[in-house]
């Protein structure tokens, strides 16, 4: 049997230990063939392809991004991409496409699985947003970055006396920001999923100077958090990806300048960006994607095709496809009474 390999979406630690699982266990064990797209969706649509075998991953565990490459290539724009997609897979003869990605990549893996192709989906996002899954691979390491980043800055901010607005991933869920927000420590969260009003954020921030207080402070921003006094998300500019996404970013920035405006404390902004998908994953996210791989080698054994692995209390499990996809899992009220005491 030969066995396609993508990744689409952004990049994230664990991706290459997913393959790396996959072909060893796949080669090893059954006998399978491996074939790469490179470039996410670009692969098959350009007949893009690397060979991959037990040789080649073997010391891959480690290593940060994705050795196929990425894109955000959407296919479904056009229906013509949909069949030079289907024709080139053919063309390679490739039995099962094994599809590593987020909702996007997910959702072409979807439809070509209505189509009739032979899809396995893999969860991959660091914003940890994939509801039929508890947890994506990726989502450790992002948090682990992103805290030991806040840590650090606990030191300068408390240096200069001042207030340090951090901005971290997350467009529509803020798990990123909530979890290095409680594990760092920071004396406020502003996630996605409720607005924030700048008095209460404001006085949050003065109540950590003054006589006896610690004179510095640290804010956690998710990059699609708003202030009720916005009418509109933060943008980077007006253009989309190929999925219809506006670039988010600046978040962190604006609330810097509400904050040093109203209050009068120097306020800074820092803006961690890519760094936290970038370089190796954690141990955690390590053994994670390992076994999704593992998983998805006796799926495609098992011929549960049309369906993802997905983490389930502990245990990897196969999941349909079009349920990863049909609802984004946000941060639930039940975590801001936490926020709320941590912050008080």
């Amino acid at each position: 049997m030969r066995i396609g390999i993508l990744t689409g979406g952004g990049d994230c630690p664990g991706l290459n230990a997913v393959i790396r699982g996959l072909v060893l266990s796949g080669e090893k064990k059954y006998g399978y063939e491996f074939l790469g797209f490179r470039d996410g969706w670009a692969g098959p649509l350009n007949n893009l392809t690397m060979p991959l075998d037990v040789d080649f991953v073997r010391d891959k565990y480690d290593e940060g991004g994705t050795m196929l490459g990425t894109s955000r290539t959407n296919p479904l724009k056009d229906p013509a991409m949909i069949d030079q997609i289907k024709a080139n897979l053919a063309a390679n003869k490739i039995d099962v496409l094994v599809v590593m990605g987020g909702d996007d990549t997910l959702g072409v893996a979807t439809r070509l699985a209505e189509l009739g192709i032979h899809t396995i989906g893999v969860p991959k996002t660091i914003d940890n947003d994939l509801s039929a899954t508890d947890t994506t691979f990726g989502f450790d390491t992002a948090v682990s970055i992103a805290t030991e980043a806040v840590d650090r800055l606990h030191t300068t901010a408390r240096s200069h006396h001042r207030a340090l607005v951090v901005e971290v991933m997350g467009r529509h869920a803020g798990w990123i920001a909530l979890h290095t927000g409680i594990a760092a420590g920071a004396d406020f969260t502003m996630l996605p999923e409720r607005e924030t009003d700048l008095k209460v954020l404001c006085t949050a921030v003065q109540n950590e100077f003054g006589d006896g207080r610690k004179n510095y402070a640290i804010v956690v921003v998710s990059e699609g958090a708003k202030l009720a006094q916005q009418e509109e998300t933060v943008t980077q500019d007006e253009s989309m990806d190929a999925f219809g996404h506006v670039k988010l970013g600046g978040i962190g920035k604006a609330v810097a300048q509400a904050i040093e405006k109203e209050t009068g404390i120097e306020t800074r902004d820092v803006l961690l960006g890519h760094i936290q998908r970038g370089g190796s994953p954690t141990a955690f996210d390590r053994v994670l994607s390992t076994r999704y791989g593992l998983f998805a080698t006796e799926m495609i054994h098992g011929g549960q095709f049309g369906q993802m692995a997905a983490l389930k209390g502990g245990q990897i499990v196969a999941v349909p496809l079009a349920s990863a996809t049909d609802e984004t899992k946000v941060v639930g009220e039940e975590w801001f009474p936490v926020l709320d005491i941590l912050q008080a």
